[in-house]
């Protein structure tokens, strides 16, 4: 130990201050735990700073862009709509302080003790926290960790100025004429759609069979029928084999049904999943178990093998989805506390901010019947919704999976306008297992697209109204 440097004792670490690290450190500090939370970048982790916020910011300017070129079938038209990129990354950048400045004031006011640099662990109850001019010891008695992911690098394409990750595709100085996107799953959609809105030619090149994989091919379709309306090339089964770049541009070499092509972009984005960051924090001097991919085992309260230390969020198995961060950082303060929590994903959703967006919980209808139930579907599609029909955005369906016997409700698909919204009913009724029935005699306002819910729960019953 280092001359004077005498441990700070806490109750709870936590290591990392992402929207797991951050959520868990304050329910720990409601819960009468003396809390410190390290955290080496800026507070709210990638989701808050170059993840889901700006992320989400960027798309809601690229609609922006395309509304305000009008749309001749309602009887608007514009003339020369510019974009001046610099204020719409100013705006996106005004959107991530205003919440990270918030988070960072959450903290303090539960009293959670903020604390700069790296950690590496000594043993189970002793980490070393260091920066560029010190080194201090903290003791804890209990420690949840939550360093979250990093994308992926294909050895063939190194990250650069003109081979991007998710992080430089939302910092890009100007609007792309042309992109490449290697890995169309939601990173990849997400980002290539709003630069599409932006005027961008988009090229995504897909190594499985279709986009977006997680999501059924009814709803992938609607993406891929949106994006090639914007003029977006996509090219599925194709394997990337590497870029020559230049100083305006990339040459992009990729292979597809056993023939060798290439396509020219200023920039290309890598987006083929992200990597656990559990390297270098020593968890091997304590003798934390890792899968073959580096993600922490844990048990359903989120703890390690090591019974004092917990970790959550993209560390850990399961999708890397910041509520689901979050819902396992409640869950391990909880445990800590002694309280019998336990993670259940039943009514966890997924979501894709792609046009449209795509949402779903639950099991789908092909899930539900491998799982041995007999289902009974009920779709409605918001083509025959007015508040849709109103917006001029009525691509889409609402999918509701029951089970035959009693109505339970088993999970749901959403492709439309606002399902990343509607989904949290779904997640409701999965969640406190409602039926059918339920839902249908839940009185939703008129007109509205939450009614498509209740649509749809009535074609389940068999009386639906609006359709035949």
């Amino acid at each position: 130990m280092v001359v004077g440097d005498f441990p700070i004792e806490v109750d709870t670490l936590v290591v990392g201050a992402g929207p797991g690290g951050y959520v868990a450190a304050i329910r720990a500090a409601q819960l009468g735990q003396k809390v410190t939370i390290v955290e080496k970048g800026a507070i709210g982790g990638v989701c808050l700073n170059v993840g889901c916020i700006p992320s989400k910011a960027l798309i809601s300017a690229g609609h922006s862009a395309e509304s305000a070129a009008g749309n001749e079938a309602l009887g608007i038209k514009s003339e020369n709509v510019t974009v001046d990129f610099t204020k719409v990354q100013e705006w996106k950048g005004s959107v991530v302080q205003k919440l990270t400045s918030g988070v960072e004031g959450l903290l303090k006011g539960n009293k959670v003790d903020i604390v700069r640099g790296e950690v590496y662990f000594h043993d189970a109850n002793t980490v070393k926290v260091m920066d560029e001019n010190s080194s201090q010891t903290y003791k804890f008695n209990n420690c949840i960790i939550a360093t979250g992911s990093r994308p992926i690098e294909i050895p063939t394409f190194k990250f650069s100025d003109r081979v991007l990750d998710s992080t430089g595709a939302l910092n890009l100085k100007e609007v792309p004429k042309k992109l490449v996107v290697i890995g169309a799953g939601y990173v990849g959609s997400e980002l290539g759609s709003a630069y599409a809105n932006f005027g961008t030619e988009v090229t995504f090149l897909e190594g499985a069979k279709d986009i977006l994989g997680g999501f059924e091919k009814q709803m992938t379709a609607l993406v891929k029928k949106r994006l090639k309306a914007k003029g977006a090339t996509i090219v599925t089964e194709a394997m990337a084999k590497g870029v020559e770049e230049t100083a305006d541009g990339v040459k992009v070499t990729y292979e597809v049904k056993g023939k060798e092509e290439t396509v020219e972009a200023d920039y290309v984005l890598v987006t083929v999943g992200r990597r656990p960051n559990t390297s270098e924090l020593g968890l091997e001097q304590v003798g934390i178990e890792m899968d073959e991919k580096g993600l922490i085992k844990v048990d359903k309260q989120s703890r390690t093998n090591i019974e004092n230390i917990y970790a959550i969020g993209d560390i850990v198995p399961g999708l890397p989805l910041a509520h689901k961060a979050s819902y396992e950082g409640k869950i391990a303060a909880e445990a800590i506390s002694g309280e019998k929590s336990e993670v259940d994903y039943i009514g966890m959703p997924a979501v894709a901010f792609t046009e449209p967006e795509l949402a779903q919980v639950g099991l789908t209808e092909q899930q539900a019947k491998d799982a041995g139930y007999d289902v009974k579907v009920g779709k409605f599609p918001f083509a025959a919704n007015g508040r849709a029909l109103s917006l001029n955005n009525s691509d889409g369906f609402l999918k509701l999976i029951t089970r035959k016997e009693d109505g339970l409700v088993l999970g749901g698909q959403i492709a439309g306008p606002n399902a990343s919204d509607m989904i949290s009913e779904l997640s409701l009724a999965v969640e406190s297992g409602m039926t059918a029935e339920d839902i249908a005699l839940t009185i939703h306002a008129h007109p509205t697209l939450g009614e498509i819910t209740m649509e749809a729960a009535e074609v389940a019953l068999g009386k639906p109204i609006h359709i035949m």
